[in-house]
C-alpha cells in the first residue's frame, strides 16, 4: 500500500488519472444517494407518524377493536432494490452500470424497453469527477486533498438533494460537520478553536436571520437545514469565511432566481432552495477562500 502512495505521489499523471475514474464511481453512487435518500427519509417519517398514530389509538386488547395486519414493508435503501428501469422494471446489469460509458453505449435508452434514460445521471458523474480532479490539482498528494474530496461529494450530494426536493438531510451534513471538527484537531484546515466557534458562528447567524425574518414577516425565509450547512463550512473553514461564504452564495442566488423567475420556471413567492448556492460558494471557498480575500485587499487597496 505504501508503495502505491509512493507512486501516486510521485506520478502526477497517474493520481490524476485515478482521481478521475474514483470520482466517475462515486458520481455514481451519489446517483443513488441523490433519488433514493430523500424517499428514505419520507419513509421513515411515515413509519414514525404510523407508529404516533397507532399509541394514540384505543388499548389494543379490546376485543371490541379489528386489527388490521399490514403487511412487512419491502427493504428501500440505498442498496436495495437493485437499480433498474423506472419503466420497466428491467434490472441494471453490471455492464450497465459503468460510469458514463454505459450511458454511451446504451445510447441513452433502457436496453430492455428503449425508454429515454435521464440525462443528469452521467452529467453528474462527469461533474463529480471533474471537481474531484480540481480539488487533488489543487492540493495535490495530501491530507488535504483527501479531506476536500470527501466535503465535495458530500457539497454535489447536498445540493442537488436540495434542488430536487428542498431537503438538506442531517445524515449527511451532521457526519461532514463533524468530520471538519475533527479535522481541526490536528490542523489540517484551521485549529480547533477556530474550527468550533466557526460551527457556532455559522449556525446561529443564519437563525438569528430565520427568527427575525419570521417576527417581521410571520414566514420562514429559509429552511433549518441551511443553518447546519453554514455551521458545516464554519467547521472546515474557520468563523473568518463564514462571510465570505454568504457573500459568494447571496450573489448567484440572487442572479438565478431572478433569471429563473423571469423564464416563468419559478413562481415569484414560492420558496427556493438556498442549499445549492451556499454548497456552491462553500467548496469555492474551500479552495480559493484565502485567494479570493487577499485579491479583494488589494483591489480596494486595503492590502
Amino acid at each position: 500500500m505504501k508503495d502505491i502512495f509512493r507512486v501516486l505521489a510521485e506520478t502526477p499523471w497517474l493520481l490524476h488519472s485515478a482521481t478521475v475514474l474514483l470520482g466517475l464511481v462515486v458520481g455514481s453512487f451519489l446517483n443513488v444517494v441523490i433519488l433514493r435518500l430523500p424517499r428514505m427519509m419520507e419513509l421513515e417519517w411515515r413509519q414514525d407518524c404510523a407508529e404516533l398514530h397507532a399509541r394514540s389509538e384505543p388499548d389494543e386488547t379490546d376485543p371490541a377493536r379489528e386489527q388490521a395486519v399490514e403487511p412487512e414493508p419491502a427493504p428501500f435503501n440505498l442498496a436495495r432494490p437493485a437499480s433498474h428501469c423506472p419503466i420497466c422494471g428491467h434490472r441494471i446489469r453490471a455492464w450497465e452500470n459503468l460510469p458514463v460509458l454505459s450511458y454511451l453505449l446504451l445510447r441513452g435508452h433502457c436496453s430492455a424497453c428503449r425508454a429515454p434514460i435521464a440525462i443528469r445521471y452521467p452529467l453528474i458523474e462527469i461533474l463529480t469527477a471533474v471537481l474531484s480532479l480540481v480539488v487533488v490539482w489543487h492540493f495535490g498528494f495530501s491530507v488535504q486533498a483527501a479531506a476536500a474530496l470527501v466535503f465535495t461529494w458530500s457539497m454535489v450530494a447536498l445540493a442537488l438533494i436540495d434542488f430536487d426536493t428542498q431537503l438538506l438531510p442531517d445524515t449527511i451534513t451532521l457526519p461532514v460537520l463533524w468530520l471538519g471538527l475533527l479535522l481541526s484537531l490536528f490542523g489540517v484546515f484551521v485549529d480547533a478553536e477556530t474550527a468550533i466557534i466557526g460551527a457556532i458562528a455559522g449556525y446561529l447567524s443564519l437563525w438569528s436571520v430565520f427568527q427575525l425574518f419570521r417576527l417581521l414577516t410571520g414566514r420562514e425565509g429559509m429552511g433549518r437545514g441551511d443553518f447546519k450547512l453554514l455551521a458545516l463550512f464554519g467547521a472546515w473553514m474557520g468563523w473568518q469565511a463564514l462571510p465570505q461564504i454568504i457573500l459568494l452564495s447571496a450573489l448567484p442566488g440572487a442572479l438565478i432566481g431572478i433569471a429563473l423567475i423571469a423564464l416563468g420556471s419559478q413562481e415569484q413567492r414560492a420558496p427556493m432552495p438556498f442549499g445549492p448556492y451556499l454548497a456552491i460558494a462553500g467548496w469555492v471557498s474551500l479552495l480559493w477562500g484565502a485567494d479570493i480575500t487577499n485579491a479583494y485587499l488589494r483591489w480596494s487597496g486595503l492590502g
